[in-house]
Parts: structure tokens; C-alpha cells; sequence
């Protein structure tokens, strides 16, 4: 479904008119297949945000391809409404300026820009507002709310209803539950768990949390300096074979 294949990515360092480039991705090859959670692990400077942003078409890879249903996600229609996006920091993933219902119809509207054939009357957009709020498990009184009125859990559930609104194939969660309490994680990671099989959706879950991982993704890829280390099925966890993926697994263990 959602491949990358040979992918490289490098940025310049030391400023605009330096030659100097720092490589952040190296030859990155994996897949997430119809209806799987992929989880990718690694500690923060790997690369897997980076990565995560090119999933979503944010930015080009300098070389390799990454494509969803053997199409580029550089091309605009490819991805809209069948790639979404649940980001760690909810705050700035939402405008101040728009109500939870405005912010929830965003993608709804640029999905019908994109797609004409995608045409959904006012009234029943709205509905669907409802709908989502109570799958995410907010009242619909929340509609109304801003971004400012709204706690963490209940911020990152309006991102999470934001991104199921156009039915994706796929949603990437870059880090989804990281900013919350222990208590609000464990809520939203049931909740993605049920969403995921009402939706029939695949995840790809980046994060460096290996025990929040484990709980929602089929497979993991061990993710350091750019590159995949090893990719198993959460299953198989014991026998990783890389010390990398041992050395985060002994915090798993003495948790």
C-alpha cells in the first residue's frame, strides 16, 4: 500500500549558502501493507520524523520514491483523503482561529477541491461532525469549542477525528501520544485500536515509545541513523536479532 523504496533525504548545515550537508536518511526500504499499524522506533535525531514527512508528501526525498498504491505522494491527488496526519504537538496542528467543527471540515473541503466526484452537502458535513466527535468519544457540544478551551487528550482526539474525516486508507501518527499523560496515552490507544477496525485503515506509528508500539502495531521497524536496523512482527519481539533493537527492548522488559 504505502511504500519507500532506496529512500535518501539530506539537509544543509551551517546555514543558507553553506555546502555542507548532513545525511538524514540512507537507502530506506520498507512497506505498510493494507490495514496494518507499521510501527517505527527509534530515539529522537534517527531520522523518523523526517521520514514521516515524506510518507505524507511534505517533502521530496533526494533520491528513491515513496508511493501509495504505486502512485507518488509528491502528487497532490494521490494523497488527499487517503493519507492523513496525527501530529505530537495538537497545539499547532490547530488553527486558533477556527472552531473544533471547522477544523474537523478542513480536510472534507480539501478533499472535495481535489476530487470533484467527492461532493458533500453542508447539512450532511455537519452531521458527519457529529458522528466523529462521538467516535472519538467528545460530546458534540465540543463543535463550538476552540483549540484553547480544549485539554491535551481532548485536543489530540479532535486531530484524531480531523483525520479519519475523509476515510484514509492510511493515517501517519508522528509521535500521537507522546505530549500526553500516562492515563490520556492509554485512552487515545484504544481508541486509534478501535477506529482502526471500524475504518479498515493502516498506521504507520512513529514513535520511540517501544511499550506504546507494541500495544497498538503488528510490526516494527527499528529505526537508527537513518536507516531500517530490522523490521519484526510484534510477536516475534523476543527474538530481535540487532543489539539496537535489544538495547530498547531491555526497557520494555523492566517496565
Amino acid at each position: 500500500m504505502l511504500t519507500v523504496e532506496q529512500v535518501e533525504k539530506s539537509y544543509t548545515q551551517g546555514g543558507m549558502f553553506s555546502k555542507q550537508r548532513q545525511q538524514v536518511l540512507k537507502k530506506v526500504t520498507l512497506e505498510c501493507r493494507p490495514g496494518e499499524c507499521l510501527g517505527i522506533i527509534g530515539e529522537s535525531g534517527s531520522g523518523k520524523s523526517t521520514l514521516g514527512r515524506l510518507m505524507l508528501g511534505l517533502e521530496r526525498p533526494d533520491r528513491g520514491t515513496v508511493r501509495f498504491e504505486g502512485q507518488d505522494v509528491m502528487n497532490r491527488r494521490v494523497r488527499v483523503g487517503q493519507i492523513s496526519a496525527v501530529f505530537q504537538n495538537y497545539t499547532s496542528s490547530m488553527n486558533p482561529f477556527l472552531t473544533v467543527q471547522d477544523a474537523i471540515m478542513e480536510p472534507m473541503k480539501a478533499q472535495q477541491k481535489t476530487h470533484e466526484s467527492v461532493q458533500r452537502p453542508q447539512k450532511a458535513a455537519a452531521a458527519k461532525v457529529d458522528m466523529l466527535l462521538a467516535q472519538v468519544g467528545l460530546d458534540t457540544s465540543y463543535k463550538l469549542k476552540y483549540p484553547h478551551e480544549l485539554s491535551g487528550g481532548e485536543a489530540q482526539r479532535v486531530c484524531i477525528a480531523r483525520a479519519i474525516s475523509t476515510e484514509p486508507r492510511c493515517i501517519v501518527l508522528d509521535e500521537a501520544v507522546s505530549s500526553l499523560d500516562v492515563s490520556v496515552q492509554i485512552q487515545v490507544l484504544q481508541l486509534l485500536k478501535s477506529l482502526k477496525s471500524l475504518y479498515t485503515m493502516s498506521y504507520v506509528f512513529i514513535t520511540h515509545d517501544i511499550q506504546a508500539a507494541a500495544y497498538i502495531c503488528d510490526r516494527l521497524v527499528f529505526f537508527r541513523d537513518g536507516r531500517v536496523e530490522e523490521t519484526i512482527a510484534v510477536e516475534q519481539l523476543k527474538h530481535v536479532q540487532s543489539d539496537y533493537a535489544r538495547k530498547l527492548l531491555k526497557h520494555l522488559i523492566s517496565l
